[in-house]
């Protein structure tokens, strides 16, 4: 049996691959996107904290990490110089396809991990996870078949309000502060702070008019500290999930 800390899927043999079936792993598969996260974060920002936070967990729990997805769906965004979006349709084919993979080779319990929380990617991920257990409904339905699907944000957003600025968002203090604390030599400069308020229901094409540096938030203040603090409270949360998927 491979050893507790290979927790990267595609590292293993396939004679280690066959065991981890065996033992009924869950596999964490983490999905990001390619996206402006202002002036002084990169674009790799919702890649690197869900892959970060599911290497912790994965350690944790005895879990395997399938290769991420590093592509997301980033609308609202793509305005901006640096965003890479793809569509719905081919972000809901490939998770599809990807789980009904490992399926096939045997794995029934899996958490889908995703660092960007924009709505239409989350639903393209719950989606084919819906439809992977549709089509394998008798053994969903005898909870032999687990599929979870979550944001890191879900758990990191729980913060706001306590710790943190309750209208904090995309590249503000949280944001800013994880990826501090994951890769500090990504951070180029501070950033600077937007509070501008954003329309509740009106659907805007160009965003730069509210969001000038492509952010929401104040990174001014973030610190390492402050991302340790955050990873770490995620990082428990996903122990958790693990573990519940695990029964």
């Amino acid at each position: 049996m491979a050893s507790e800390n290979a927790v990267w899927f595609a590292e293993l043999t396939m004679k280690e691959v066959k065991e981890a079936a065996e033992a009924n792993k869950v596999i964490i598969l983490p999905v990001g996107s390619v996206e402006e996260h202002g002036f002084h974060l990169p674009l790799c920002t919702d890649s690197v904290q869900p892959e970060y936070a599911a290497a912790e967990a994965a350690k944790k729990t005895d879990s395997l990490i399938a290769p991420p997805l590093k592509y997301g769906i980033c609308t609202a965004t793509r305005i901006f110089p640096g965003t890479i979006s793809i569509s719905f349709q081919s972000l809901y084919r490939i998770t599809r396809e990807i789980i009904e993979e490992f399926i096939r080779n045997g794995f029934k319990r899996f958490l889908i991990l995703s660092g960007h929380a924009d709505e239409e990617q989350m639903a393209a991920l719950r989606l084919a996870a819906h439809r992977v257990m549709w089509k394998h409904r008798e053994e969903a339905e005898k909870r032999k078949l687990r599929i979870m699907v979550c944001s890191d944000y879900d758990f990191a957003y729980e913060l706001r309000g306590k710790y943190f600025d309750e209208k904090d968002g995309h590249g503000g203090t949280i944001e800013t502060s994880r990826v501090m604390a994951i890769k500090p030599n990504l951070i180029k400069g501070k950033g600077r702070k937007n509070f501008q308020k954003l329309p509740k229901f009106e659907v805007i094409v160009d965003s730069r008019e509210l969001l000038p540096e492509g952010i929401r938030g104040d990174p001014t203040v973030a610190s390492a500290e402050k991302g340790k603090f955050i990873n770490d409270y995620i990082i428990g949360e996903l122990v958790k999930l693990i573990e519940e998927l695990k029964k």
